[in-house]
């Protein structure tokens, strides 16, 4: 008489004959999480520094990424259809609205937490406004961003298993498909790798975040100059 394999055996069984499904999925998930951090950055962290610029827009400008924040996730992929269509385009789009708000607040809470007396001490010293967003603000500020960045990049990590459910790609397509068949060893070989990506993700950009922290970079500066001498 055979006995059902455990959790573990189907796992493991399901893991070494399907070796290049999931390698595949990983390496789609990866792709799908960074172009959507990309778009993020590249439009978001302009905007955050804009709004310090312009503060009556900035409210307005935060209740719409407040909003997209709390709209459910499935809703939003299931809106952006009409838009995009189903696939990576509506995914990667999702991702960004909801990416939007740790970026975006961060940015903005970084730049204007700057102590005003140090940008008038660099006023006073001529510095023309670029100049003072680039080697003042934008430096002191940049751990807050960064933390921002962090929060973003684990959430869109998370968010993108759903894109499987509009036809994209990615690691949520093992999730499915482990739900659609009941399998709990075909869901864990796909959330568990996404899982992973995320705590990475998180490591990475926290160690990222403490090595740019100003008092870190005043330390290095002073042993770096310690060995010159």
């Amino acid at each position: 008489m055979s006995s059902k394999p455990g959790f573990f055996e189907s796992l493991i069984d399901y893991e070494l004959n399907n070796q290049q499904r999931i390698l595949t999925a990983t390496v789609e998930h990866i792709y799908i999480s960074l172009i959507a951090l990309v778009i993020t950055l590249v439009l978001f962290i302009p905007l955050g520094i804009y709004l310090t610029r312009k503060e009556k827009l900035a409210p307005y400008v935060m209740l719409v990424a407040n909003i997209f924040q709390t709209i459910p996730a499935l809703a939003l992929l299931g809106f952006l259809i009409f838009i995009f269509g189903i696939g990576n385009d509506n995914a990667i789009t999702t991702l960004v609205l909801y990416a939007m708000l740790p970026v975006l607040q961060n940015t903005y809470t970084g730049i204007k937490n700057v102590d005003p007396s140090t940008v008038s001490a660099a006023k006073g010293m001529g510095m023309t406004n670029m100049q003072i967003l680039m080697k003042v603000e934008l430096p002191l500020a940049l751990p807050v961003i960064i933390s921002g960045v962090r929060v973003a990049t684990v959430w869109i990590i998370g968010t993108a298993t759903l894109a499987a459910s509009i036809g994209g790609g990615g690691l949520g397509r093992l999730i499915f498909s482990g739900l659609s068949m009941i399998r709990d060893d075909i869901i864990f070989a796909g959330a568990f790798p996404a899982t992973i990506l995320a705590l990475l993700a998180d490591l990475g950009f926290k160690r990222f975040e403490k090595f740019m922290e100003p008092t870190e970079r005043a330390a290095r500066m002073a042993r770096k100059m310690g060995k010159a001498h």
